[in-house]
């Protein structure tokens, strides 16, 4: 069963899910524009931005997780994310082994490990400071269905430039972001009941096919084989 809320540090969900019933785990990790700080049988791990269906492996497993606003978790981490790009990375591989040996057994140790994982990203967050403002501007922009070069535009950065800061803060391009927010958008309006071909326009689609190629590409799967299972 899978459960979220919201964070104490801006922008940020903590999430469980635990295994129930025969095809538990089973569902894919569709991208959002996000990475997340991972915790599983005494496991600390990190998810990369994704830009495919992810989907979890071997037998079915109890995870905790942080999953950050989109463009924050590099800063907080200390790696660009183009370098954890559809990727699970031990955090032992990011920081020092004997950190991330105190940290798993903080987390180990406490009553709650969402909880647990949460107070250090809440730390880690305190000693890097306030996210760039920029980034989280340019996540609502193109999450308003604006278009890349028209947001460049308004926030005064170049297209090079602004590829390059997209790179080491959500793992790609702006184009890609665009499209994985725009996925998202629709996946939320279709869930919620939204015939298919109104989700495709108030999603920012050209037309019901144009939804259906881009939900394919990204999520592996048709719409309707995603309407029944989450995150």
């Amino acid at each position: 069963m899978y459960t979220e809320r919201a964070s104490r540090l801006t922008g940020a969900v903590v999430w469980t899910n635990t295994p129930a019933g025969a095809d538990a785990g089973a569902r894919p990790v569709l991208p959002d524009g996000c990475m997340d700080l991972l915790w599983s049988e005494g496991r600390l791990l990190v998810a990369g931005p994704d830009t495919r269906p992810y989907l979890p492996g071997g037998p079915a497993r109890t995870w905790a997780g942080v999953r950050f606003f989109p463009g924050t978790a590099p800063a907080l981490l200390g790696v660009p994310a183009h370098e954890l790009r559809d990727r699970r990375v031990e955090l032992a591989d990011l920081w020092p082994a004997d950190r991330v040996r105190r940290l798993r057994d903080r987390v180990g140790a406490a009553a709650d490990a969402a909880t647990a994982l949460e107070d250090v990203a809440l730390d880690r967050a305190a000693a890097t400071g306030a996210p760039d403002p920029l980034l989280r501007r340019l996540v609502e922009c193109l999450d308003e269905g604006r278009a890349v070069s028209a947001t460049a535009a308004e926030l005064g950065v170049g297209a090079r430039r602004l590829h390059r800061r997209c790179l080491g803060a959500f793992g790609y391009g702006p184009k890609t972001l665009a499209r994985v927010l725009r996925l998202q958008r629709a996946l939320a309006l279709a869930r919620s009941g939204v015939p298919y071909a109104e989700t495709a326009a108030r999603a920012g689609y050209a037309d019901q096919p144009h939804l259906a190629r881009e939900v394919r590409e990204l999520a592996g799967r048709p719409l309707g084989e995603l309407l029944g299972g989450g995150r």
